[in-house]
């Protein structure tokens, strides 16, 4: 183990003086161009497109989305760049087919400075061309492709991670503590494959072997499998030494209840955050303990700009621990924020190319998840990775940061 992260933030014991002290820290640190407020007139907004799943696998991460978008506004003012910001509200549903519809109407009819959120991979593929063909920021909360087209490139900004980084993350340390193969399974979608083939790729490199019989991952339908048993008894009787996958949302809690009910539960399970991530945590419960993840952010995690926001968030979200996706969020707002207020106080007109040239100039965020930064080539965030277990907190279950890993980027 390189390091271990075990001062923790227990949310429960957040006090509210803690939360509105931090707050104020945070209003004034704000990239808000606040002396842009005189002389603007009162029809002036920030109208910007939330895109992300209200129906669907993912509807929970679509709700922390909204939730981190918010929680940022609502903390500054209700402003972004000094104006006052309506976000209007789309669903992502579980990809294109929602998605794509949904993204024209927000950049043709509700003209927006950028869309914001977008969480399955399919989606980013089918929206990005839109966004792009109009000169509007693409800002996404959750692992997104590659895109070979730097025009493309050119308007999608990443808040997470590219979808291989978990993976990558992941592959070296397995390979380095699992003495055999290991069976790789994922969900079948654009966001499945990319996680997928960022850890079988880093794994094999490693010298690792895959436990799957033709050594390839094996996929299940998206979004409809929702009995994995099948899967689960045929990697038990696989000659595995140990999983690997990714799941999210609902899927996410049904693979890890079954998984604890099969005769694979004696295997070890790894996967990407959100596997045991937020509210899948609290429904998979017991089911989840021991489990290992690889990810940039956990609630625990200790940094002033991390206390800062959980206490944020507990004071409106007291029922649940805030999510990457949320913290994605807030990033995402905090960028805007800056952008908007850069391109105001230059005194030019306020539209979305002018926004998606500005966010290129933000530099480091002090995000939640610690100091990170945009690829300028990529838009992807070059950043801290940890491996976070899952364990008692008090009488709740966690994920506790216990070792510091790569830092990736783009």
């Amino acid at each position: 183990m390189r390091s271990s992260i075990r001062r923790r933030i227990r949310s429960t014991r957040t006090p509210v003086a803690l939360a509105t002290g931090l707050l104020l820290v945070l209003s004034a640190c704000s990239g808000s161009a606040a002396g842009n407020d005189k002389g603007k007139t009162a029809d002036e907004v920030a109208k910007i497109g939330l895109l992300t799943p209200a129906t669907g696998p993912y509807a929970a991460v679509g709700e922390d989305t909204r939730a981190g978008l918010e929680l940022y506004r609502d903390t500054h003012g209700g402003k972004l760049g000094g104006l006052k910001a309506d976000i209007v509200v789309r669903d992502e549903g579980a990809g294109p087919p929602t998605a794509v519809p949904a993204a024209t109407e927000l950049v043709k009819q509700q003209n927006v400075l950028a869309i914001t959120g977008i969480v399955s991979g399919g989606s980013v593929a089918g929206v990005l061309p839109i966004a792009a063909a109009n000169n509007t920021a693409l800002m996404g909360v959750a692992g997104r492709p590659e895109f070979p087209d730097p025009k493309l490139t050119a308007h999608v900004w990443s808040f997470n991670t590219q979808s291989y980084e978990a993976g990558a993350a992941a592959g070296p340390w397995v390979k380095e503590h699992v003495n055999g193969p290991v069976y790789a399974i994922g969900p079948d979608y654009q966001g499945g494959w990319d996680q997928l083939k960022g850890f079988t790729e880093s794994f094999t490199k490693a010298g690792g072997t895959l436990a799957n019989p033709d050594g390839k991952t094996t996929f299940t339908p998206f979004p409809g499998t929702q009995n994995f048993l099948p899967y689960l008894n045929k990697i038990a009787q696989s000659g595995a030494k140990a999983v690997y996958t990714f799941y999210a949302g609902t899927a996410a809690v049904d693979f890890v209840k079954q998984y604890r009910a099969s005769e694979a539960a004696k295997l070890p399970l790894y996967g990407s955050g959100p596997l045991t991530e937020g509210r899948q945590l609290d429904a998979q419960s017991d089911a989840a303990a021991g489990i290992t993840t690889f990810a940039t952010y956990g609630a625990d995690l200790d940094n002033p700009a991390n206390r800062a926001f959980v206490a944020a968030w507990q004071q409106r979200h007291p029922d649940r621990s805030p999510t990457i996706y949320a913290v994605a969020a807030w990033d995402i707002a905090r960028s805007l924020d800056s952008a908007i207020g850069a391109v105001r106080a230059q005194k030019k007109p306020l539209t979305p190319e002018a926004v998606n040239t500005a966010l290129g100039n933000v530099g480091q965020i002090d995000s939640p998840r610690g100091a990170m930064q945009l690829n300028p080539a990529t838009h992807s965030p070059v950043q801290q990775w940890y491996r976070f277990e899952v364990r008692n907190d008090g009488p709740k279950r966690a994920n506790v940061a216990v070792e510091q890993l790569a830092v990736l980027g783009g």
